[in-house]
């Protein structure tokens, strides 16, 4: 209950309630000490008239009227003259006088604290303007162990009301966030707990129908997103069946290549002129269908992973990949430049790493092989400020418009004749995996240029 959204919720707005009531109970008391005061002053006010009306009182009427008035004396200034009006014998001498004219409210706050701290009863002489304009001034002496019980009585109740307001408040607004929010709320996750259940019913998809604006946006979004979901599972398993049936076919079709790949030696030591005119072209386009139906097999049965991350040096890395390449370049002028910096080190799975950078190495290679022209591939990398940028680029003759549009997709970014186009899917899954990304910066006629951008991360 406690731990619930409604539950913290109660509990804060009791809370909150009691210090905005704390906030007012200070002023509260302060005031209300004033007001007692005041009426002091205003009842030996009244007492003093009866003095002015009469100027002979006897002792038994000048107690009772002070008596009523609570104060021990009081002194009346009229017309330039202090005079003393009532009297009676004072306990003890005066502990402090109280200003009451332009009292500012921080005095008056300050003042009443102070009372109710002091439990000590004192004499005090109390300062004020008679009113209706009866006289410049008008004084008391008084004790404070009545106005100290007053403001304590008055505390009590302040406080007590202030209790009951906090409570039917708060419970108030628990009922409120129950029905506006937590109810909501829960809706949205017995939603999201049957879409788990079975994501391929459509009939678990959310219905939005709050009315509160942020959880009918929350409801809509998740709406989407499971919708996009329930398509892209249905998707999802389609391709998969596809995927099934091409790899069983594949499988078939490499071993009847595989076979017949075997007839063509044969074939190529005819003396028939044109068999021998004929024979390269078909044992080329049969070395290509073996080559795509491995590759679409081993692409169908690659589940990477996930990567190792380790830290290594890249300039090495890049060292050792350039070795193997320079065996495969031959009798062609190409140029291998490592201008990865020797220090710096990289995080990352060294091993796919090292996949993802050699396909792009090796495909720039093979284009510019191709042209028969001397080429330049150039490997650099440098640190960011969250990030490591590696670039590659090469001067072959840049890539095709179309192979630019579906690059990094299975089977259609193929720049070759008779290539797959898996290689760049499968540096894009790689890179992917390292929670970075893998991007054509340029290609044209004087060259191509690719980045990947891996995360830093933490270098442990």
């Amino acid at each position: 209950m406690l731990n619930s959204l409604s539950g913290r919720f109660l509990i804060l707005t009791t809370i909150f309630v009691m210090l905005a009531e704390v906030l007012i109970f200070v002023p509260s008391v302060a005031r209300y000490r004033e007001d007692y005061l005041l009426a002091r002053l205003e009842r030996a006010q009244i007492a003093s008239l009866a003095l002015l009306a009469d100027d002979m009182l006897t002792e038994e009427l000048e107690a009772e009227l002070l008596e009523n008035a609570g104060v021990y004396n009081v002194v009346l200034r009229r017309n330039e003259i202090r005079q003393l009006m009532l009297s009676s014998p004072m306990p003890h001498d005066v502990t402090i006088s109280f200003d009451l004219r332009g009292a500012g409210a921080p005095r008056l706050i300050l003042d009443a604290m102070s009372r109710l701290i002091a439990p000590e009863p004192e004499l005090i002489r109390v300062i004020g303007v008679p009113s209706l304009n009866a006289g410049d001034l008008i004084e008391v002496t008084m004790d404070t162990a009545p106005l100290r019980a007053s403001m304590i009585d008055y505390g009590k109740r302040i406080l007590l009301l202030s209790a009951v307001i906090s409570v039917v408040t708060a419970v108030l607004l628990f009922l409120a966030v129950r029905v506006l929010l937590v109810r909501p709320i829960e809706g949205v996750v017995n939603y999201m707990r049957a879409y788990s259940d079975a994501p391929e019913d459509v009939r678990s998809v959310i219905k939005p129908s709050s009315g509160v604006t942020e959880l009918r946006e929350a409801e809509e979004a998740l709406q989407m997103m499971q919708t996009h979901l329930t398509q892209a599972l249905k998707q999802k398993e389609r391709l998969a069946q596809l995927g099934g049936a091409v790899a069983r076919v594949s499988h078939d079709l490499r071993n009847i290549l595989t076979a017949a790949q075997l007839f063509t030696d044969r074939i190529e030591m005819s003396e028939d002129p044109t068999v021998k005119r004929m024979a390269p072209k078909l044992v080329n386009s049969i070395s290509r269908a073996v080559s795509l139906c491995e590759s679409t097999l081993a692409f169908g049965r690659a589940e990477e992973p996930a990567p190792s991350l380790t830290v290594f040096n890249l300039s090495e890395l890049v060292t050792e990949l350039y070795d193997a390449e320079r065996l495969a370049v031959g009798e062609a002028d190409l140029e291998f430049v490592n201008d990865v910096p020797p220090s710096l080190m990289v995080r990352g799975d060294p091993e796919q790493i090292y996949r993802a950078i050699s396909n792009l190495v090796r495909n720039a290679r093979q284009a510019m092989v191709a042209t028969g022209k001397p080429g330049t591939l150039r490997l650099s990398a440098r640190s960011e400020e969250d990030h490591w940028t590696i670039q590659l680029v090469d001067t072959g003759p840049g890539l095709p418009a179309k192979a630019q549009e579906n690059l990094f997709k299975p089977f259609q970014g193929g720049v070759r004749k008779g290539g797959t186009g898996l290689g760049l899917a499968i540096v894009a899954e790689l890179i992917r995996g390292h929670g970075g990304t893998v991007e054509l910066k340029s290609s044209d006629e004087t060259g191509t240029c690719f980045e990947i951008c891996l995360p830093m991360g933490e270098m442990t």
